[in-house]
């Protein structure tokens, strides 16, 4: 297999990105190693839109690690994660968190073990299903969706994946009123957070939500 390297100056913005959220900076070298296996499966199989390294720094590798500062431990359905995301990264941050990664999608699951596997993350697995399909009822303490659906249709594929009163952490743009209005009885809003993720412009929320 040829060397498959990342451009000049993705590893210094990485860094850069950690040092602004004060996050360890150890953490760079893993998630090098997950960027260039990403780039690299991407130039094949199209498992992201991104195409540049340098801007998956900023939307998938800050972004996702943006959330973890409201998850230390238990288990995380990260559902449908596509390439990883923010499941991966979170695993690599919180190694005391247990992460399913859950994909429909084969080519992005076998990309997903292959990254768990050359990352050495014991704490990762993934699960090829549909969200509704994933027969592990009240197996999590907290679900996310990064990219998948409203509040409501979030809980509607993959709230029974939460245990009683687990949490739903989401990433958002702007503040969602209305998707908060739209909730299911039962399931209520604990917090809205406003983030800041270096390098990326406009709004970014995270809406923690508990279930019944």
């Amino acid at each position: 297999m040829t060397e498959h390297t990342l451009p000049a100056g993705v590893a210094d913005a990485l860094e850069r990105g950690l040092a602004a959220m004060q996050l360890d900076a150890a953490l760079a070298p893993p998630l090098l190693t997950y960027l260039t296996l990403l780039d690299r499966w991407n130039r094949t199989y199209n498992l992201t839109a991104i195409r540049d390294p340098l801007e998956m720094v900023t939307r998938h590798l800050l972004d996702s690690l943006a959330m973890q500062p409201f998850l230390e431990t238990g288990t995380l359905a990260d559902l449908g994660t596509g390439p990883g995301l923010p499941g991966i990264p979170l695993a690599i941050a919180r190694p005391q968190l247990q992460v399913t990664l859950v994909e429909s999608n084969g080519k992005k699951a076998r990309f997903m073990r292959e990254a768990v596997r050359q990352l050495g993350l014991g704490n990762a697995r993934v699960a090829e299903s549909r969200a509704e399909a994933l027969a592990e009822p009240a197996a999590y303490d907290h679900l996310t969706a990064r990219a998948m659906d409203t509040l409501a249709g979030i809980i509607r594929v993959g709230g029974h994946l939460l245990r009683p009163g687990g949490r739903l952490l989401a990433m958002k743009g702007v503040y969602p009123h209305d998707e908060i209005a739209q909730l299911p009885a039962g399931w209520v809003v604990e917090k809205v957070v406003p983030l800041s993720v270096p390098g990326l412009t406009g709004e970014r929320h995270l809406v923690v939500v508990t279930g019944p």
